[in-house]
């Protein structure tokens, strides 16, 4: 790769009434630019990450980040999407322009604003991230619940542990400013169904399901020597995109062939494995994507991805810190901001910058990215060059 992260900004995720997508978008991408000391008038392209979908009235959104100064016009600025990974291939289309030396300096924003849309239609909107020829669905937890049906009949009940990851994931939230829950809900409580944790589809209860969010995040990309004369500057030593078949008919969807491929190939990369990295911030949409994704990575073998958490390994204070922001489960997840968020907490974090979240010294992060049901799948190892 030849090209770091300057700088960034992040907005709390959560309910942003009284600010549309505009609003949000002119906040990070101002708040970026000033951060990576970047003049808005030496950015020489913009890709905006959105699912959209019917999420909100105003479309073609990427010329919105113009409002954020009057330097920008006339800069180019593209449009991405590629469903829940949107944030991570808006980042990955800079990347490329970098690589191509098209660029020097790239602005990548990710928005959303999913409350706009009741739940009905929040659900549709999200179940056309599936196939809609064979998979019926009315909501994406459905989707979920069908693979961790699978799963379980393939590998027995694993509750106890999705309960502890759920855990897990809000006890760290607690720790992180952006995060739309900061609540320590406990074992108990997201084991156990409720009325305030009824089952929402297949095994899954509201506990093992990500939170419906609006939320933006941007950051700067430059290329390498650029990089070396600013403030901060995150290297991508590896940077791996692999798209699977979008039927789950054509794949033993259980294996997520797709991540453990996009996390070979990102290892591969940049010459390191698994116990290398000194955390990672992965995609739990449910509970369960994040314990296959254990599996994918390399952590535990197929059918056995529960022993991560259950032993301890992915805790704060384990031997790989997975999701210390609280993940999406507790950090929130606007689809197209997601990724942008992902590689932010990691840059915090190699910077020495992610305040109550810190881990003492990472040297290098591991960032996985899914959209759809690991459909497209981003795997980034992310190391500090200053």
């Amino acid at each position: 790769m030849t090209a770091c992260i300057v700088g960034w900004d992040h907005l709390k995720f959560g309910k942003h009434e009284g600010e549309d997508i505009e609003d949000m978008i002119v906040q990070v991408a101002t708040g970026a630019l000033r951060d990576s000391g970047i003049a808005p008038k030496d950015v020489d392209a913009i890709y905006l990450g959105t699912f959209g979908g019917g999420f909100v009235q105003q479309e073609f959104p990427a010329s919105l980040v113009l409002q954020a100064s009057e330097d920008l016009r006339f800069k180019p600025a593209t449009h991405v999407e590629n469903a829940c990974a949107t944030g991570s291939a808006a980042l990955y289309q800079g990347l490329n322009h970098i690589a191509a030396k098209k660029a020097r300096i790239v602005l990548v924003v990710g928005v959303e604003k999913m409350t706009e849309v009741g739940g009905e239609v929040l659900g549709g909107i999200l179940s056309k991230a599936s196939y809609l020829r064979e998979e019926s669905a009315s909501s994406f937890a459905e989707i979920f619940g069908q693979i961790t049906d699978r799963y379980f009949q393939a590998y027995g009940d694993k509750s106890d542990a999705l309960a502890m990851i759920a855990a897990k994931n809000h006890k760290n939230g607690c720790d992180n400013p952006y995060a739309q829950m900061q609540k320590d809900l406990g074992y108990d409580f997201c084991r156990n169904v409720s009325e305030k944790n009824p089952v929402v589809a297949g095994p899954l209860k509201r506990t093992d399901c990500s939170l419906v969010s609006d939320g933006a995040a941007a950051l700067v990309l430059a290329d390498v020597d650029t990089a070396l004369t600013m403030d901060k500057a995150v290297y991508f030593r590896g940077a791996q995109h692999v798209q699977d078949f979008m039927p789950m008919s054509r794949r033993n969807v259980i294996d997520f062939d797709g991540p453990a491929q996009a996390w070979s190939q990102a290892f591969a990369e940049a010459n390191i494995t698994l116990e290398d990295l000194g955390f990672a911030e992965v995609h739990d949409c449910f509970t369960s994507a994040e314990m296959l994704t254990y599996e994918a990575m390399g952590l535990t073998p197929r059918g056995e991805g529960e022993v991560a958490i259950k032993e301890g390994w992915t805790t704060a204070d384990g031997k790989l810190p997975v999701n210390r922001s609280g993940g999406l489960k507790a950090k929130g997840h606007p689809l197209g901001a997601t990724g942008v968020s992902m590689h932010i907490i990691a840059s915090m974090q190699l910077t020495g910058t992610a305040g109550d979240m810190q881990l003492p010294d990472p040297k290098l992060a591991g960032v996985f990215n899914m959209g759809g049901s690991a459909v497209s799948n981003y795997v980034s190892v992310l190391e500090r060059l200053r």
